[in-house]
């Protein structure tokens, strides 16, 4: 059982769940929700539902898997997986992913386990994101807990080992599998790589022992790839803005951001679970200062992630037109360049000031993707 030190960032319990409901079902929201999850049905038959709910396993498959149902039929040609089979039924995991859509990246994986008969994980979610009120009742009843970003040092220090101690006894004691983002937000250009400082924050709650400290968790390196990026226009569009200064988000951005990977259509879609991060895998580092061990054990889950994903015609083709060639021409057709070409024509609508520039930053965000698996001579 998770004790009460951490009451600030961890998920709802069975207990809390019927209150939550009550205040989901009373949100002004809650008929917008409810007609796009359950399109034709009684609206107060919805509500009666959701006011039933007595456990999170409740609201999950009464309400999220419905809602990750809605989003393939509605914005997915496939969803495919492999890996899954490498699971131990009795082990909890430390699923550890790249990160390309805000809610999308995680849910989807959800769903998959729970089709596949595995209980779900618990699920990293940004201080940014967890608002006072539906999202953050929504949010809580999904297993998601509190991850704090930035701020002082010391303070930042204090937040990483808090979550580190609380992914650790999640893990071990409570017997949960936890996912967790790569890095600190979605990769906006393609280019996946995990920030060791995630690899120092899960060593922090067992420091005297850096092999055993990451081997206990069983880290499971995660590759997710869309056909057609979630965000893709809005990504490049953020792209061109930082380059020379620091971007500020907008107003309501975030969530703009998780209504358009939402309904975006993203074609075939596909999640890989990557071999282990096993205790021979880490030992091979022992010898290392801790942060060259950060620094390898980073490398090591990009190797992996990066090897896995999944590439689509889309990919093979940025790549072409960013660099002028056709070597990878038997991998699309001249359909799919067309279909390609002519979606790009929409950041012709943005005013720029260098319009070629935002296309190359557009099309790296598809052609990285294949760089990083030409380095790693998987390719």
């Amino acid at each position: 059982m998770i004790t009460s030190e951490f009451d600030d960032i961890r998920p709802y319990n069975d207990d809390e769940i019927p209150s939550a409901m009550r205040r989901i079902a009373a949100s002004d929201a809650f008929p917008v929700l409810a007609s796009w999850i359950f399109p034709g049905r009684d609206l107060e038959d919805v509500r009666s539902m959701v006011l039933s709910f007595k456990t999170i396993k409740d609201f999950q498959y009464g309400v999220m898997i419905p809602v990750n149902r809605q989003i393939i039929e509605r914005s997915m040609t496939e969803l495919t997986f492999r890996g899954f089979e490498k699971l131990n039924p009795d082990t909890q995991y430390l699923f550890v992913s790249n990160h390309r859509d805000i809610m999308l990246d995680a849910s989807l994986l959800q769903y998959l386990f729970a089709q596949r008969g595995r209980d779900t994980t618990e699920i990293t979610f940004g201080a940014n994101l967890m608002t006072k009120g539906l999202i953050t009742d929504i949010g809580k009843s999904n297993k998601m807990f509190r991850v704090e970003r930035g701020g002082k040092l010391k303070d930042f220090y204090m937040s990483s080992r808090h979550l580190s101690d609380y992914i650790r006894k999640t893990i071990i004691e409570k017997k949960q599998s936890v996912w967790i983002a790569q890095r600190n937000g979605r990769t906006k250009d393609g280019d996946d790589h995990t920030d060791q400082g995630i690899i120092k924050m899960f060593c922090m709650s067992r420091p005297e022992d850096k092999i055993k400290a990451l081997s206990e968790l069983h880290i499971i390196p995660v590759s997710i790839s869309y056909e057609w990026e979630s965000c893709d226009v809005l990504k490049a569009i953020e792209l061109y803005e930082s380059r020379f200064e620091k971007y500020i988000k907008k107003p309501g951005e975030d969530l703009t951001s998780v209504l358009t990977g939402i309904v975006q259509k993203k074609g075939r879609v596909n999640f890989s679970l990557c071999d282990e991060v096993t205790e021979d895998d880490l030992s091979q580092y022992d010898s290392c200062t801790n942060n060259d061990y950060h620094r390898l054990v980073a490398n090591l889950l990009d190797e992996r992630i990066n090897s896995t994903y999944k590439l689509y015609p889309n990919n093979y083709l940025a790549h072409d037109i960013r660099h002028g060639q056709t070597r990878f021409n038997a991998y699309y057709t001249p359909a799919d360049k067309l279909h390609f070409m002519k979606y790009m024509d929409c950041l012709n609508d943005y005013d720029v000031d260098e319009p070629d520039i935002l296309k190359d930053l557009f099309l790296g965000i598809y052609a990285n993707p294949v760089s990083n698996k030409i380095k790693l001579g998987a390719i």
